[in-house]
């Protein structure tokens, strides 16, 4: 039943305006899925539109999972007939079908960030590349920033040469031959999943006409996180009709670094010419005071459209924010609070910047017995035994891809070699055959020896495999099949009962997994079966309703919520990062938005918090505390303090002298305050133990600032360092204690200080 009674102003307004480009701003917990979903009933049920003709994209299977319930409890008739997607899965739908009009079989694989690394190294080996000098991820991370901007491997060869750029060259040889070898296994990475789409559409206009007619009015939720082949693939559908209504939140903008593009939902007007723009405002998650301190934050962003959310809930207690003396103390400090308050497990999430402080917290965790999940481990379809498993399938299903085939020739142990693996992969290359169909022929293979039996025998039992597949053997019976029939079972048992039962109950999950598919899948398919575990993400599986604290990056908290948040780290050079810090204005809004995204979280209770020391690449690092947090109005925080700490001890005659936020002033010369490395000095060099048994810095003689009444240098002038060299003065702030001055050192980078400590010199 489609009531719009039960929605706000904004809402209805969203859901009524049906035609022609629509740009919604949805603010966090502002209820856009509610609008989106009414939308979708009331093009059906008021307007008459077939519900095939109604195509709606997010970005994760959970948001679409959660869509999809919601659609089917509005529409009446023909709500499974609505498109509900992720981009990911809308491009393999539309590629299975029309794939061999660009070149590829419909069975092509899909190689995740696993498989994609293990290409890369073959490559490297093949082409002498030296991994010390370029770095596979590094390649495959500039490889998908050029797909995400619909760069050709050929246009990206024709640019690197024409900079001169030895290394940018060699990277797009590497991206020439990458893709090569994609399309000899007929596989698609992630983003080929997209770009192969639009290479469709564009090649062929009758079947962009096709989907167009299909598609005649589209939804895309989270728009603020579409990068350049996404907005062009929804902007192809979209031309014919115009009937493409945008949902997102330009705040809640936080994956540049995965290619998305802030100014897709910035220009959307300019784009769209008189699109309608509406904003939902009504938070309906959080208390006054956290949308208060959201809001406080955000609004110092100057990339933004202009918006203010507002709630009707209750005021609620304060922000807490507490600082505490060590990274230790931090984790302790959070884990005890969790445990005070007490509640649910659940209703609680320690949120972080970096994966590498997951450590400290999940330590904690252990010592007081508070049961935690962990988002953003390993995916359990990354997994050694399952990706064996994987394999096989894949194997079975295409033949043509050889890293699945090379991964199990002798998984378990037949005797292959890696010698023969070798000479097989290279006979492969010479005679442009698939390394399964060599493995086919393998009597025309000079040089094999006793191996050519074995390899016969492996042949045989994949046809046998294939055999139970045309017999529509289900794929869990499958999996049975290749896990007792090739010894994979009893060699796993050979590593010890533990490791082995730990490793079988996975697999048994894996059965259970191909057993839920095969029957609720309309249409069952090993095709379909691969394509659903490649394009799960591990946020897709987390169970909101497991007895446990979740620990996950600020990043993976984004479109959840939880009564009790705690956002760790809020300290200068981490939130905002150092590498932020060294950039320009862009980055630093990008981690404002970040921290928006945190505290927009939380439901009732919200904890900032921050360590005036942390341990970074086993060196003690000083650090202020976050300029978001002096962002936040003083009468929404509670500002708590570590008691008997070293730093309140310090400020007793003898010691270092510190400023409100916990920064020591007396730091030497060259000792950076955002961040970056300090400089090693005696008076700190030997740690000393406290109770908690946490290391704390032996303080001795006490420092003090002496501000300038001006510089002798300014922004733009070249200066010299004692330590780092010559280097650009960057920028110069007055940071009321002394003047904080951005070098960028021809040496060692950017580097931020106080100008009485650095003691600079204009060249």
């Amino acid at each position: 039943m489609n009531d719009l009674a039960a929605l706000n102003p904004m809402q209805r307004e969203a859901v009524l305006q049906t035609e022609g480009p629509v740009l919604v701003l949805a603010g966090a917990g502002s209820g856009k899925t509610r609008a989106l979903t009414h939308r979708i009933a009331f093009l059906v049920e008021e307007k008459g539109v077939k519900p095939w003709n109604i195509l709606a994209i997010t970005f994760t299977n959970k948001a679409a999972g959660e869509m999809r319930e919601r659609v089917d409890g509005l529409v009446e008739h023909g709500a499974d007939s609505v498109w509900v997607s992720t981009f990911h899965s809308l491009c393999v739908r539309i590629l299975r079908r029309f794939i061999e009009n660009i070149g590829y079989e419909s069975g092509f694989s899909i190689y995740d960030t696993d498989d994609q690394k293990s290409l890369m190294k073959q490559i490297f080996k093949s082409t002498d590349t030296n991994s010390k000098y370029i770095k596979e991820r590094g390649v495959l991370g500039v490889i998908s920033s050029a797909k995400n901007e619909l760069v050709t491997p050929e246009e990206f060869l024709l640019n690197a040469r024409a900079t001169g750029d030895f290394r940018q060259q060699k990277i797009a040889e590497l991206y020439v031959e990458y893709q090569k070898q994609l399309k000899k296994n007929n596989a698609l990475d992630f983003d080929d999943l997209l770009v192969k789409t639009v290479e469709l559409f564009e090649a062929k206009k009758e079947i962009l006409d096709y989907y167009q007619e299909r598609f005649r009015y589209i939804m895309v939720d989270e728009y603020q996180d579409t990068n350049t082949v996404q907005f062009k693939l929804v902007s192809l559908l979209a031309e014919k009709y115009k009937n493409i209504c945008v949902v997102g939140d330009d705040d809640q903008s936080i994956y540049s670094f995965r290619g998305a593009n802030i100014r897709n939902i910035l220009n959307f007007e300019h784009v769209f010419p008189g699109a309608k723009v509406i904003r939902l405002e009504q938070n309906y998650r959080s208390t006054k005071t956290i949308l208060d301190a959201a809001n406080d934050v955000i609004r110092n962003n100057t990339e933004r459209k202009e918006k203010r959310l507002w709630t009707e809930n209750e005021t609620g207690g304060p922000v807490r924010l507490k600082i505490f003396d060590t990274a230790y103390d931090e984790a302790e400090g959070i884990v005890k609070d969790i445990v005070e308050c007490g509640g649910s497990w659940r209703d609680y999430a320690v949120l972080y910047r970096t994966n590498a402080q997951s450590r400290l917290l999940e330590e904690r965790c252990i010592a007081h017995n508070v049961p935690y999940r962990l988002v953003g481990g390993v995916n359990f379809y990354q997994r050694k035994e399952i990706k064996d498993i994987l394999a096989y399938l894949k194997t079975i299903a295409n033949g043509r891809d050889d890293l699945a085939v090379q991964r199990i020739i002798n998984v378990p142990k037949r005797g292959i070699g890696a010698a023969t693996v070798t000479k097989l992969t290279v006979f492969a290359s010479v005679n442009g055959m698939s390394f399964y169909d060599v493995l086919l022929r393998i009597g025309g293979v000079a040089g094999i020896g006793r191996a050519s039996a074995k390899i016969d025998a492996f042949t045989d039992e994949i046809g046998r495999f294939k055999r139970l597949l045309r017999e529509e053997t289900p794929i869990a019976d499958l999996i049975r099949e290749i896990v007792d029939s090739t010894g994979y079972k009893e060699e796993l048992l050979e590593e010890g009962e533990i490791e082995a039962n730990a490793r079988l109950e996975n697999i048994d999950e894996l059965i259970n997994k191909a057993a839920a598919y095969w029957e609720d899948a309309d249409e069952p398919t090993l095709d379909g079966f691969l394509e659903e575990v490649a394009l799960v993400a591990d946020i897709d599986a987390m169970d909101d309703s497991e007895e446990r604290v979740v620990l996950m990056t600020l990043h993976s908290a984004k479109g959840l919520e939880f009564p009790n948040v705690y956002v760790s780290g809020l300290e200068e050079g981490l939130f905002p990062s150092s590498m932020a810090l060294s950039e320009d204005e862009n980055a630093i809004e990008e981690e404002r938005r970040l921290c928006y995204v945190g505290i927009t979280r939380a439901k009732k209770r919200l904890m900032l918090t921050a360590a005036r020391q942390r341990m970074v690449r086993g060196e003690t690092r000083f650090s202020r505390t976050s300029r978001f947090m002096d962002e936040i109005s003083e009468e929404l925080l509670s500002r708590e303090q570590q008691k008997d700490s070293v730093f309140a001890r310090a400020k007793k005659p003898g010691g270092i002298s510190f400023d409100e936020s916990g920064l020591p002033w007396g730091r030497p010369e060259g000792m950076s305050v955002f961040g970056s490395k300090p400089s090693s000095y005696d008076m700190a060099k030997k740690p000393v133990k406290s109770q908690a048994g946490a290391a704390k810095p032996a303080f001795g003689k006490s420092f003090t600032v002496q501000k300038a009444d001006s510089l002798d240098y300014g922004e733009g002038d070249k200066v010299l360092h004692s330590r780092f060299g010559e280097g650009i003065v960057k920028k110069i702030a007055d940071g009321g204690k002394d003047y904080e001055v951005t070098v960028e050192f021809e040496r060692v980078g950017v580097r931020k200080m106080f100008a009485s400590f650095a003691n600079l010199k204009k060249v």
